[in-house]
């Protein structure tokens, strides 16, 4: 029988499902590998596994986010990886730049990462102002702050913030990692 033949013969309602659960399926799994992927390179073991994060990961152990009198750690997917499904795939196909300069040595060692620190952190500011610090605001929130266990000067900043709706980036760069050393005036 011709695949024409075989087509006309099928019941189109049977072929709709079919098509419907095979797309479904692929889908369910396409979803899965990709949440076990995400899962797999958004620890800090992995973010920290290559030689060029060395100056990074070292940064961040100095910082409040990694060691603070709370008790609370903020791990490197909790402010560079988004929680929400789709910014989160947009970040991991980003992402592939990283792996590319891993492969290709851009960053291999000391000289080059600080040659490329300031280009790297204006990235990421930029991608932390557009998505409004998602990463930041995944524990941090204007409502849950107590301005007044803030100290004055803070809390007179972080009303304007707040009532702006500035971007936690915007006034906190180098919390985490200091500031590049060639910070344009």
């Amino acid at each position: 029988m011709r695949l024409g033949q075989w087509l006309r013969s099928i019941n189109i309602f049977v072929a709709v499902g079919v098509a419907l659960l095979v797309g479904l399926a692929g889908g369910l799994i396409l979803w899965g590998g990709f949440n076990v992927v995400a899962a797999a390179t958004s620890t800090n073991e992995f973010c920290t596994s290559c030689h060029e994060m060395a100056a990074p990961a070292s940064q961040y152990q100095q910082s409040p986010h990694y060691k603070n009198e709370y008790g609370v750690r903020a791990d490197c997917a909790d402010c560079h990886v988004p929680k929400p499904f789709v910014p989160r795939v947009i970040h991991m196909v980003l992402a592939l730049r990283d792996v590319w300069g891993h492969l290709t040595g851009i960053i291999d060692t000391s000289e080059k990462y600080q040659a490329h620190r300031l280009e790297m952190a204006e990235i990421t500011w930029r991608e932390m102002e557009a998505d409004n610090s998602l990463g930041c605001r995944s524990c941090h929130s204007f409502e849950a702050m107590d301005f007044a266990k803030q100290p004055a000067a803070a809390a007179s900043v972080m009303h304007p913030a707040m009532a702006a709706g500035t971007a936690c980036i915007s006034c906190h760069k180098g919390i985490a990692h200091g500031l590049p050393e060639a910070l344009p005036n």
